[in-house]
């Protein structure tokens, strides 16, 4: 039995950081996990960001609520519903994905949350667990699935090393040189036919 794990922001949906980076014009939220690896360190650099700012919760789900998914990726995640299980293991927050969910006809996530105090200001975050992708893999294989995951980043990793077969996603080329062992799909038509290949393989 299979089932197929990917990440969400830059595989099935605009990074979120970064559009409301461009749309409140502040370039310093446009990092993301490409760039800082070690995520608490990132979010309490986000975090220190919005409250410099003064930006509330309502603010950032206004940008939200005009993002569509990735070209393809609804068709996408049709065609994968269709041939086995998945689900999306994201170190997003509830409170972003919920809107794109529907988008998407509505997968399966597992993400993270958001603390949002009595004036409306994000004040903190909550894990779901901690490095969730890579033992929600770990979990799965527990249940005798085997696992076929795809990303695009550094906290990718470890789900995609945890994997019995892994493909990354549009990768930057400093992230793609440095895992080279794993395969790399530009869209979703390469995309298809690696997870269509990793499933005849795991039979």
């Amino acid at each position: 039995m299979n089932i197929v794990t990917l990440d969400l922001e830059g595989v099935l949906i605009p990074e979120i950081w970064i559009a409301f980076a461009q749309a409140s014009g502040i370039p310093e939220l446009k990092r993301t996990t490409r760039d800082e690896p070690d995520y608490d360190k990132l979010m309490r650099y986000r975090l220190d960001i919005l409250a410099r700012h003064k930006i509330k919760m309502a603010d950032i789900e206004s940008v939200i609520s005009t993002l569509e998914p990735l070209p393809g990726a609804a068709e996408f995640m049709g065609w994968l519903t269709s041939k086995t299980r998945a689900v999306i293991l994201s170190d997003t927050f509830e409170q972003f994905a919920r809107p794109l969910m529907l988008k998407l006809g509505s997968p399966t996530l597992f993400c993270h949350d958001l603390e949002i105090d009595s004036s409306g200001y994000v004040s903190g975050y909550r894990l779901r667990i901690s490095d969730q992708k890579r033992k929600t893999v770990e979990a799965f294989k527990t249940l005798n699935f085997k696992v076929i995951s795809t990303g695009d980043s550094y906290n990718d990793l470890s789900m995609l090393r945890s994997a019995d077969r892994a493909v990354m996603f549009r990768p930057t080329e400093s992230f793609a040189k440095e895992n080279a062992d794993l395969p790399v799909a530009q869209d979703y038509g390469q995309l298809k036919c690696a997870i269509e290949k990793f499933m005849a393989e795991l039979q």
